[in-house]
């Protein structure tokens, strides 16, 4: 049994890892922490760097969770298909991500990947998003 959550660094992402960490806790299961690094590199704020996935690292083994960090480069393909891809490798019982506000208009343009995830998973996922800060 693995929790697999995509991880962005911002407090969706930090929200998905504690939602994340709540589930291997109460199936006893360990964590794949998956964040994306696509063709523009980390100039993306989507690409965790060292520090942020230091920091949840240092969380994880805080709680004691068994996790490990993926972080595919993915070229010119999808976050959303790096993400499924690890969920169908490690035989992921639950995905966990996190879900951003968008317009009709941002979604139809540059697509959902959260959405993507939904509809392709190979196992339940849990969809959270962090509250709106003004």
């Amino acid at each position: 049994m693995t929790v697999v959550v995509g991880y962005v660094p911002d407090p969706t992402g930090y929200l998905a890892v504690t939602e994340a960490l709540r589930e291997a806790r109460w199936r006893a299961t360990d964590i794949v922490v998956v964040n994306v690094v696509d063709s523009a590199g980390y100039t993306r704020p989507t690409a965790a760097d060292e520090l942020d996935l230091d920091a949840v690292t240092a969380r994880l083994e805080a709680e004691g969770v068994p996790h490990s960090i993926s972080h595919p480069e993915i070229g010119n393909g999808t976050a959303s298909d790096a993400v499924l891809g690890v969920a169908t490798e490690v035989s992921a019982d639950l995905l966990v991500v996190g879900m951003h506000r968008r317009s009709p208009v941002g979604k139809a343009l540059l697509g959902s990947n959260a959405q993507r995830i939904l509809l392709g998973a190979p196992c339940p996922v849990l969809a959270v998003r962090a509250p709106e800060t003004d």
